[in-house]
């Protein structure tokens, strides 16, 4: 017997809608957050008891319009692991971070995953997630309330695309 339990595979047809909904929750994402130098973290529990993390840095401006992903292969893992934990099949629970440069300190806000989309996290709780550990590098952030982010239903993404 396994000391941990197994992944199941999910089927194509749910790996596809989140796909879609993953696209469409990092795009909105990425306007909420608005012109700046910004890092978006994931966290997400996976269902064999064990922990994945996902990072990618991009910049965006809108004066001229511009996205710029510093590493595309952490972008394409970090796209992916949110496809998961919005599937949500082989994932318990997830937090995406999302970290702007800004003076005097970098500001931070969060989603946590609910019901295969992302939803504002409380700040009292997620100023505890970002206190440092004891003897960790301190670094202040300015916390904030994600913006609630409007779900578009799988159904209304194909029909705009398809």
């Amino acid at each position: 017997m396994p000391a941990r339990p197994e992944l199941i595979r999910p089927d194509d047809a749910a790996i596809a809608a989140a796909m879609s909904r993953t696209l469409t929750a990092l795009a909105l994402v990425i306007l909420a957050l608005g012109d700046g130098e910004h890092a978006l973290n994931l966290v997400a529990e996976r269902t064999d008891d064990t922990f994945v993390r996902g990072q990618a840095d991009l910049s965006t401006g809108t004066d001229p319009v511009r996205l710029t992903v510093l590493d595309e292969t952490d972008y394409a893992a970090l796209r992916t692991l949110m496809v998961f934990a919005l599937e949500g099949s082989t994932v318990r629970s997830a937090v995406l971070v999302a970290t702007t440069a800004a003076e005097p300190h970098p500001r931070a806000c969060a989603w946590t995953v609910r019901g295969g989309w992302l939803h504002p996290m409380g700040t009292a709780e997620l100023q505890q997630a970002l206190t440092p550990c004891p003897g960790g590098p301190a670094v202040r952030r300015e916390v904030y309330r994600a913006p609630a982010l409007p779900q578009i239903t799988d159904t209304e993404e194909e029909t705009r695309h398809g």
